[in-house]
């Protein structure tokens, strides 16, 4: 969460001339609610079936940035699914301060509606940090970076290693 995913799965996709598409965007045209709201009705469990579905979907696309939401991994049929179907995972990532920074005025992030928020994050990075690591092709920091400049060293990165989608 925070890490820049959206914003620099955009850019890539730009850079690549591939489509975009970012899961809780599509959750949230599908179901005409937003997250919050999702998360108010169906809990956290109602939300990562339709992220799951989302998921799914998204793997009868080609040439295609994949922008999914911070817990997709927390589920082994996800991972599966990832490891399995897609190309090149990057996994996006940020120090505590920086992640506490870029959230800090965002409510529409349920799992950080809590009474102290970085300890939520600390939580959720130690949780799934090891998961992300298991799964990824590149790790990238984005700590104080342009998106731009990210997607940018992405793209180097992918073409050195012929893995460019």
């Amino acid at each position: 969460m925070g890490a820049g995913k959206s914003t620099i799965g955009r850019s890539l996709a730009a850079l690549l001339s591939c489509d975009f598409m970012d899961t809780d965007q599509v959750i949230e045209q599908r179901t005409g609610a937003d997250i919050p709201w999702i998360f108010d009705v169906e809990g956290e469990a109602g939300f990562r079936d339709r992220e799951a579905a989302v998921l799914k979907d998204s793997l009868n696309h080609s040439n295609l940035v994949l922008a999914t939401g911070g817990g997709i991994v927390t589920r082994e049929e996800n991972r599966k699914l990832l490891k399995a179907h897609s190309g090149p995972i990057i996994y996006l990532t940020a120090d505590i301060e920086q992640l506490v920074e870029r959230t800090a005025r965002d409510k529409k992030r349920p799992l950080l509606q809590v009474d102290d928020p970085r300890r939520r994050i600390i939580e959720l990075f130690e949780a799934r940090d090891p998961l992300y690591r298991e799964l990824a092709t590149l790790v990238i920091k984005t700590d104080r970076r342009a998106p731009k400049l990210v997607a940018e060293e992405i793209v180097r990165k992918l073409r050195a290693a012929g893995d460019e989608p």
